[in-house]
């Protein structure tokens, strides 16, 4: 685990012990620190151990150095912030503590993704291309394991950070060697005072850059609109077009592909990898779970598992990628239209609304002269697609959805339509 003698000696409270908390306590223990944790549910306490167990909300927060909370804490709804505040103790994060450690590990790199989509294929596809170059490499934040529960990286390596808007809200001193926006469009308004207020926080990961570190932009508008004047010190790369090239990458199809692999490219190179290790890891990428996954073929019939695309946003590149869709969508809707989707409704064959968007996306593709089966479940829709669909055509799931009304998240969906799919 990653440990550091600046925690020696101070006092922590840590709110949630879900996997991302337990591997911050023991990393604090491990590193000297005296930690007070909670949690609502007594197993989870169960499970933990050298630690005082105490609520921070019926205790005075005086004299504590931080309160490390879990990014699924609202801040602008859980009354933590503001019992913080009035004991003038800063709310963080565990990528805020991993950001502290920095100076006591071997001399090395990092890289922050964040964006609205395409996140988690672009920092997966940023570490599988470091691997095949050869450079010791670490993937956290946001994917795969905790970043403070990994083994630090030798001198040289470089850690590979997918960083959600709430966990940018946590963090206070990431100074991202390279930092990506992939794209910003609306999400999570729930936690935020509107667009601009979410897009403020995503833009806080280039403000905490040193001058001369670089910035990858995805969008050039966005590069020129909002990052230069932001942070005009820094280095600033835009994604550049690389569709003649696309063909040969076959886990990057689609347009919001193109962009992912623009990203990884630019970032790349801000790291100094040569072109051609670049274009060998772009061709040997395997792709995500969840994301335009090919699951099968049968009768001549791809089936794909875009569960990842919880909203239209996402689903709209998913749509462009094929020519002959039979669409399964729906779930808990995050806006009443699917206009994002819409210039790509010429690629849609026939539509399959589960969930409790289906009978308003149902009545969506309707007015656009789309046939719609209203199937309720994933797996009636996944028999219903398969009975129409045709040789050369594909089944996708590409929800637009959260997917939280049938399903405890979006892999749990996944999983679900992997499995219908293979009891065809």
């Amino acid at each position: 685990m990653i440990t550091s003698p600046t925690f020696r000696g101070k006092r922590y409270i840590v709110l949630g012990l879900a996997r991302s908390g337990v591997a911050t306590v023991e990393a604090l223990l491990a590193s000297g620190a005296e930690v007070v944790a909670w949690d609502s549910r007594e197993e989870a306490r169960d499970a933990v151990s050298g630690v005082t167990f105490a609520d921070p909300l019926e205790i005075d927060l005086a004299g504590f150095d931080g309160v490390v909370v879990s990014p699924g804490v609202p801040l602008n709804k859980h009354p933590i912030a503001a019992h913080a505040r009035k004991a003038n103790v800063p709310v963080i994060g565990d990528i805020e503590l991993f950001a502290l450690a920095r100076s006591s590990l071997p001399p090395h790199k990092v890289v922050g993704i964040t964006g609205t989509n395409g996140k988690s294929t672009t920092t997966a596809l940023i570490h599988h291309i470091l691997e095949t170059a050869g450079v010791p490499t670490l993937m956290g934040g946001n994917i795969g394991l905790p970043i403070l529960s990994q083994n630090p990286l030798p001198e040289g390596g470089v850690y590979v950070l997918e960083l959600s808007s709430y966990q940018i809200d946590l963090t206070f001193s990431l100074d991202c060697d390279v930092a990506v926006l992939t794209n910003i469009t609306p999400d999570h308004l729930d936690r935020y005072d509107g667009f601009e207020d979410y897009t403020a926080s995503k833009l806080r990961l280039f403000s905490m850059q040193a001058p001369l570190h670089d910035a990858v932009v995805g969008e050039p508008h966005l590069g020129e609109r909002w990052l230069a004047p932001l942070i005009p010190n820094t280095n600033l790369w835009l994604a550049l077009d690389y569709r003649d090239r696309q063909a040969n990458w076959p886990a990057l199809q689609g347009p919001h592909n193109h962009q992912n692999a623009a990203c990884a490219i630019a970032t790349c190179e801000a790291l100094g990898l040569a072109e051609g290790v670049i274009e060998q890891g772009l061709r040997t990428y395997p792709g995500l779970p969840h994301r335009m996954e090919r699951v099968a073929e049968k009768g001549g019939v791809l089936y794909v598992n875009d569960s990842k695309a919880t909203n239209a946003t996402a689903t709209a590149p998913a749509l462009a990628a094929y020519p002959k869709i039979h669409w399964i969508l729906g779930g808990i809707p995050k806006t009443d239209d699917l206009d994002d989707c819409a210039p790509f409704f010429g690629h849609v064959r026939a539509g399959y609304t589960i969930g409790q968007a289906g009978p308003m996306f149902a009545n969506i593709l309707r007015i656009a002269g789309k046939p719609v089966t209203e199937s309720g479940t994933l797996a009636q829709a996944v028999n219903d697609a398969a009975a129409a669909a045709q040789p050369g055509e594909v089944v996708m799931l590409s929800p637009a959805c959260a997917s939280f009304d049938q399903f405890k998240d979006y892999e749990a969906r996944g999983d679900a339509f992997r499995a219908a799919v293979g009891a065809l």
